[in-house]
């Protein structure tokens, strides 16, 4: 019983210090806000790592998944006569939850994980501590780019991801269930309304802020050499993941409550 105290308690403790150290970065990269106009190639060139190189495989995952709602819905509701509904089903579904649920998911396997491997390599090869030897903030020079550019890629895929699962929804709509390419865009553009899109976008920012910031915490802490790499980099994936979930069931209880 005592070793199981003893490790819990040292469970939590652990937690608790990864999570200050993620929360103190976070500030210390927007007290370093200022000089992301002179550090404009760095934040560019994050930006199209995390962006535009993610569009490829973020608009395939938000197109299937919106198919895949429009099929399973459209099956179930055509025995009712109520086919016409996948529209909005689709169209809330992808807006509110999904879109921006998918797309952090796939921010956190490519982008979260690239960003723990970079700078848990150059923390083991000395690299950091050069930087600070020579007086260059890492945080300044490595650390605020990469969340000010996740934090900017997040909203922009999000909105890729629900236009083409829309899309791919009214396709399968059209093809499987038989509902008009007409009736289904009036239907679900009619039906979904601003609130749903600026709160999906809202969590798709701090959705990437948080991968971001537990992506650059596990590589900056990074120990062990390459071996220490790997674990970090892995960390860095199931803790995003699940800070994921967290923060979407926290910020989707506050949305229900607040503003629907």
């Amino acid at each position: 019983m005592k070793r199981v105290i003893e490790k819990s308690g040292g469970f939590v403790l652990s937690a608790l210090k990864s999570g200050g150290y993620g929360v103190l970065l976070v500030v210390e990269s927007l007290l370093w806000l200022r000089a992301a106009f002179s550090k404009r190639r760095e934040v560019l060139a994050q930006l199209y790592v995390c962006a535009v190189q993610s569009l490829p495989v973020t608009m395939l995952v938000g197109a299937f998944v919106g198919m895949v709602l429009a099929l399973q819905t459209g099956l179930s509701l055509r025995q009712y006569g109520l086919q016409n509904l996948i529209s909005q089903v689709a169209g809330a579904s992808m807006t509110r939850e999904m879109g921006h649920l998918m797309t952090a998911i796939i921010l956190a396997g490519r982008v979260g994980s690239a960003m723990a491997a970079e700078l848990g390599s150059m923390r083991v090869s000395e690299e950091i501590e050069a930087l600070e030897v020579m007086s260059i903030s890492p945080i300044k020079f490595l650390v605020m780019p990469r969340i000010l550019a996740l934090t900017l890629a997040a909203p922009i895929l999000t909105v890729y991801a629900n236009l083409i699962g829309i899309i791919g929804a009214a396709v399968v709509g059209n093809l499987q269930i038989g509902v008009g390419f007409y009736v289904f865009f009036r239907d679900c553009f009619n039906f979904v309304t601003f609130k749903d899109l600026y709160t999906g976008l809202a969590k798709s920012v701090v959705f990437g802020t948080t991968i971001a910031a537990v992506s650059c915490s596990e590589g900056m802490r990074c120990t062990g050499g390459t071996m220490g790499v790997g674990v970090a980099t892995r960390h860095a994936v199931v803790v995003s993941l699940l800070m994921i979930l967290l923060f979407n069931y926290i910020m989707t209880s506050l949305i229900v409550r607040f503003i629907y």
